[in-house]
């Protein structure tokens, strides 16, 4: 009976659930499956996703909290040896303006340096910083009917005009 007893504490160790898997300062739902989970990561999307975990030779179907520690250490290798095993074209920073490398960015770095090149636009003046600049459409898209915020200007002269009328 005892001995009934340690194996099912052993199998219980085993089977340890993890609700929430941290990986690259991010935390992943335990129930997604890796590939899915994984796309929580700014800067991985699906297809960086599946080559990861094949990188990482984890099965891209199983459940983000029933991998090992072990299984989660490789993900993470997978994931920051990208630019070396991905073909060019994967990559989200091909020829970096500053280094002149290729480049992937992983997590909270993605923003930073979307920001940094936005302000490095701004700063040399060029079409795209000036149009960032004003707050308008920065990749030739229209103007003049779409993508309007803010309150509607036409409605509001209306309104003044109808009581500047009768006062």
């Amino acid at each position: 009976m005892a001995d009934e007893n340690e194996g099912d504490t052993v199998a219980e160790d085993r089977e340890e659930f993890r609700y929430i898997v941290r990986l690259m300062d991010t935390d992943l739902d335990g129930y997604r499956t890796v590939e899915h989970a994984l796309c929580g990561i700014k800067g991985v999307g699906r297809r960086i996703a599946r080559a990861a975990t094949i990188l990482a030779r984890i099965d891209p179907d199983e459940r983000m909290g029933n991998l090992s520690d072990d299984a989660i250490e490789r993900l993470k290798m997978a994931l920051q040896s990208l630019e070396k095993r991905l073909p060019k074209w994967m990559l989200n920073r091909r020829k970096d303006l500053f280094t002149g490398d290729d480049l992937h960015i992983l997590g909270a770095d993605l923003p930073l340096k979307i920001r940094e090149d936005i302000n490095f636009m701004r700063k040399i003046r060029c079409y795209r910083g000036i149009r960032h600049e004003r707050g308008l459409k920065v990749r030739g898209q229209r103007t003049r009917s779409t993508g309007r915020k803010g309150p509607v200007v036409g409605v509001i002269r209306r309104k003044q005009r109808a009581s500047g009328g009768k006062g």
